[in-house]
């Protein structure tokens, strides 16, 4: 390795192995979503008769090679277009048919020729490449072909944009899909043949492939996925042959390995959309939804001074190490607390329990409304749902219900707001309201829980006073300040 860089060859397949990995990830994204692997893999084949031929008109000539390869290429494409248009088959039987003909012409020819005296053509070589081999002459091929690709790609950007991702509106905006599938093939049939020298005709389809496919894991804008896969792709080719180098081996081989390697980690690793960030993200929810579970069930064992955390590990059947994990989720997001040796929950808790019960009474009591359920059908649903209904839709599903007072089972359903909604202190004797779960500020929420003044019930007014009120809570008669009388948001119920 440390003298990599004194030799021209060296040099050379380095050079080389770069612009391959820079063509194939261009090329490889339309390709890929066009889902032309198996058209990739089949003109790779297909070009060994057009070696032959090329070496039978103008001998071992670097010029010759190619021009025979390209023709070869572009007339296995058009055979395998027209048997998928005019002949009855399936279309990966036609590419089957096509590409394992000419392959077969092909080594069957190449192994002719090897028998006459003094024609030195490896088998071998086109089929798994042969980097280090690589001449000026097929440095100054493989540019030309690099140029010729990238210019293309940019300059008609649009129209494999279009036809790539709808065919339809590009022909009703007079873009021929059929010249430009064509023009995709003659750039392809290039690609292969420069990448023959490097990897060889069988593993070309890799290079073409995994760049794009690791691209594609990693955004979902098709500039940034070309920009992506050609980086990828030129990662791949030169890190694959300094390894090659290093351990003495092919190098064709050891690039798709690096493809591969690279292809798996985004697959693990990718950000958002990667299997670890998945998982963690499936975790993560479910964490939360069972806080959420918590949460219910503490504000529904009603105001409590302390809640019965055994009776509710009990009804959710959690082991230990779940509890442990949820109780920690909600002390972190400051949804309990503990004073004088007492759990209980914090305002921000309280509101998060009650808009969660309004959200699975307010559901229930559309199911049963709207969609024609019955209501001994509606609690599984809307014990998944609660959890993903948002307080302004749940206000919109009660705005567009009129704003029940209770679900299909008769229980009062948390108000978030009301059109009509006053403080508790405009309300006259005899009058009854329900607390909103929206009040000026947390603490509001916690001194009214402490009072048993909770939205899952009604408050009736009993007797008004100069310092505050006397109502009547859940069968329970309670005394209420004036001030805070003043700060109550409620709905009047009756």
């Amino acid at each position: 390795m440390e003298n990599l860089f004194q030799y021209d060859y060296a040099i050379r397949a380095l050079e080389a192995s770069a612009l391959v990995g820079l063509m194939c990830g261009i090329l490889g994204c339309f390709i890929f979503l066009r889902n032309m692997a198996l058209v990739g893999d089949a003109l790779s084949h297909a070009i060994l008769p057009g070696v032959v031929v090329g070496f039978l008109v103008a001998g071992q000539s670097v010029l010759a090679f190619f021009t025979g390869s390209v023709v070869a290429g572009l007339i296995a494409a058009f055979l395998i277009t027209y048997i998928q248009t005019n002949v009855k088959s399936k279309e990966d039987a036609a590419i089957g048919v096509v590409f394992s003909t000419m392959f077969s012409l092909g080594v069957i020819g190449i192994s002719i020729l090897t028998r006459k005296e003094g024609v030195h053509l490896d088998l071998k070589d086109f089929l798994f490449g042969n980097v280090l081999a690589i001449t000026p002459q097929d440095l100054w091929l493989t540019s030309l072909v690099a140029v010729f690709v990238v210019f293309s790609s940019i300059t008609l950007y649009r129209y494999l944009f279009i036809s790539t991702f709808d065919p339809t509106l590009a022909r009703a905006m007079g873009v021929s899909t059929k010249v430009i599938h064509y023009f995709l093939m003659l750039l392809l049939s290039f690609t292969v043949v420069a990448c023959m020298q490097s990897v060889g005709v069988i593993l070309v389809v890799g290079m073409l492939i995994m760049p794009a496919s690791t691209a594609y894991t990693l955004t979902k804008r098709l500039p940034s996925m070309i920009a992506i896969s050609a980086g990828i792709g030129v990662v791949c080719t030169v890190s694959g042959f300094l390894i090659a180098f290093a351990l003495d081996i092919t190098p064709g081989p050891a690039m798709n390995v690096v493809g591969a390697v690279i292809y798996l980690s985004a697959i693990l690793f990718a950000p958002g959309s990667g299997k670890l960030s998945l998982w963690l993200n499936r975790r993560k929810a479910s964490r939360a939804m069972k806080t959420d579970d918590l949460l219910k069930a503490m504000v529904s064992q009603g105001n409590q001074k302390e809640p019965d955390l055994l009776a509710i590990q009990q009804k959710m059947a959690w082991s230990n190490a779940v509890w442990k994990a949820t109780w920690e989720s909600a002390l972190e997001m400051g949804w309990i607390e503990e004073k004088s040796g007492k759990w209980a929950l914090t305002g921000a808790g309280l509101k998060r329990g009650f808009e969660l019960m309004g959200a699975h009474r307010t559901w229930e009591q559309f199911m049963v409304e709207n969609l024609g359920y019955d209501k001994s059908q509606v609690h599984l649903q809307a014990e998944h749902l609660e959890h993903y209904l948002t307080p302004q839709l749940i206000e919109e599903i009660q705005t567009e219900l009129g704003h029940p007072l209770k679900d299909p089972h008769g229980a009062y359903i948390p108000q978030r707001s009301s059109r009509t909604e006053i403080l508790l202190s405009e309300l006259t004797v005899g009058q009854k309201a329900l607390v909103l779960t929206r009040q000026p500020n947390e603490h509001v929420m916690a001194m009214l829980w402490k009072q048993g003044l909770t939205p899952n019930y009604s408050i009736t007014i009993l007797e008004k006073r100069k310092d505050g009120f006397k109502v009547k809570v859940n069968g329970e008669e309670k005394e209420i300040s004036e001030e805070l009388a003043r700060t109550m948001q409620v709905v009047q119920i009756g």
